[in-house]
């Protein structure tokens, strides 16, 4: 048996269809963030995911404002600690949980609640 013939007689061996599992998109989250957040680091280079979200915080924030219903835009930083404040309209209490738990769940899919939305 040659090399490419060993070669793939180990991978027949290793990579079959009982490999193959579905995950809940939950727990696909929680063992792959990477997949949706981009590189996982601790926050010392310029495009780790901390800042991916810290992004779509501050895309928020910004688009509370330039519709008027944010005053302003305070960002606090605290040791390794970021907080960003809009005083606007947040999230309505009834919806808190399926906004928070819920992959897709949000009001920019409604063109009438987010109309000149910077991102």
């Amino acid at each position: 048996m040659n090399e490419t013939e060993k070669e793939l007689q180990l991978l027949e061996n290793n990579y079959q269809e009982e490999n193959i599992v579905t995950l809940e998109w939950q727990e696909h989250i929680r063992r792959r963030p990477g997949m949706y957040i981009g590189k996982l680091g601790d926050g010392s280079s310029y495009d780790d995911g901390i800042y991916v979200l810290l992004k779509e915080v501050l895309d928020n924030s910004i688009d509370e404002y330039m519709m008027g219903f944010g005053k302003t835009i305070e960002i606090t930083i605290h040791n390794e600690k970021v907080a960003v404040t809009d005083h606007g309209r947040g999230v309505p209490l009834g919806k808190v949980k399926d906004v928070c738990s819920k992959m897709n769940t949000g009001a920019k899919y409604d063109s009438k609640a987010f109309k000149n939305r910077s991102a």
